[in-house]
C-alpha cells in the first residue's frame, strides 16, 4: 500500500509537481494553493471523498478516478472476512496453535440472510461469489440497479428491511455526510441479535465506539474490517479487545491484478491531461 502523506509532509514536495496519483491523503484548499503547478491528479481507485472536489476545480486541476476496476479485487476481501467472522477462523488458529482443541458449532451460509448496504460493482461482484453458497440475498441501494439484482438472485428491499432481516451485513456504500456513522447505536439495535458485519467501503460508515459497545454486549457477533475513520490506527481504540473484532490494513485493493490495470488507467488519466486531451472517467 503507498504512503500515506501527511499535510506537512505534503507541502514540503508539492510546489513543483504537476500531476499526482492520489492515494489515501488528504488534497484541499490548503495543499492546493501551494501546487501551483499542478494540472491533473489521477485517484489510485474509485473513492475521492479525501480529495475536495469543488476547490480542485476552482484551482482548475482536473481530477480522475478509476471506477469498476478493483470490484473483484474487494469483493474477494469481503468474502474472505465474512468467511472468517462466521467459521471464527482467526480464533481457531490461535487454539490450535496453543495445543488446544476447540469444537464450535456454526450456520452454513445457505441457512443465512447476506444484506447489501449499497449494491454498486463490488457488492455484485459479492453477490456472484457467495451464489455457490446458496444463501438469500438482499439489497438496499439508494439508485437500484433491478436488472443487475435480478440477474443475481438479489432482492432489492429498503435500507431499514436490510438492518432488520440480516444475518450479515456487508458495506458498499461511499463516505458522504448522509452516510457517516450510519452504522450506530440506534440502526445496531435494528439488527439481529447476532449479528455479522463487514466493512470493506470506508470506515467513516461505522461508528467504531458504538461497535465496541455491540460486541460487548452480544448484539453484534462478530465485525470484520478493511477500513478506518483513522488511518493509521490507534491500537488503544475500543475495538481491540474483542477476538471477535477481524481487521485487515486496508488491503481489499492489493492485488497484483488490481495495480497493473489500475497503474495504466491513472497513467493514462495522466498523460491526457499533460497532452490537452480528455481523460476517462474525469470527475471535474
Amino acid at each position: 500500500m503507498c504512503k500515506i502523506y501527511t499535510f506537512d509532509e505534503l507541502k514540503e514536495i508539492v510546489e513543483d509537481i504537476d500531476g499526482v496519483v492520489v492515494g489515501v491523503d488528504d488534497w484541499n484548499e490548503d495543499v492546493f494553493k501551494l501546487a501551483p503547478k499542478l494540472k491533473g491528479m489521477a485517484r489510485f481507485g474509485v473513492g475521492v471523498d479525501n480529495i475536495d472536489l469543488n476547490a480542485a476545480k476552482e484551482h482548475g486541476i482536473i481530477v480522475c478516478n478509476s471506477p469498476g476496476i478493483n470490484s473483484s479485487a474487494v469483493a474477494e476481501q469481503a468474502v474472505a472476512l465474512m468467511l472468517s467472522l462466521i467459521r471464527n477462523i482467526p480464533e481457531m488458529n490461535r487454539a490450535v496453535r496453543k495445543g488446544e482443541w476447540p469444537r464450535p458449532m456454526f450456520h452454513e451460509l445457505k441457512s443465512r440472510t447476506i444484506g447489501f448496504l449499497g449494491f454498486g460493482a463490488i457488492a455484485r461482484n459479492v453477490a456472484q461469489r457467495l451464489a455457490g453458497f446458496g444463501p438469500e440475498m438482499i439489497a438496499y441501494d439508494k439508485y437500484p440497479n433491478q436488472e443487475a439484482a435480478d440477474k443475481l438472485g438479489v432482492r432489492l428491499v429498503s435500507q431499514e428491511e436490510v438492518l432488520k432481516e440480516s444475518d450479515i451485513i456487508s458495506i458498499h456504500l461511499p463516505a458522504t455526510d448522509e452516510t457517516k456513522h450510519l452504522i450506530n447505536k440506534e440502526t445496531i439495535q435494528q439488527m439481529k441479535d447476532g449479528v455479522y458485519i463487514v466493512n470493506t467501503a470506508r470506515g467513516s460508515i461505522v461508528n467504531e465506539a458504538d461497535m465496541a459497545g455491540a460486541l460487548e454486549s452480544g448484539k453484534a457477533a462478530g465485525f470484520g474490517t478493511d477500513v478506518f475513520e483513522h488511518e493509521p490506527i490507534d491500537l488503544s481504540g475500543p475495538l481491540f479487545k474483542y477476538d471477535n473484532y477481524i481487521a485487515t490494513p486496508h488491503v481489499s485493493a492489493e492485488t497484483f491484478e488490481n495495480c497493473e490495470t489500475t497503474s495504466v488507467v491513472t497513467a493514462r488519466a495522466l498523460l491526457a491531461v499533460f497532452e490537452g486531451r480528455e481523460p476517462e472517467n474525469r470527475l471535474v
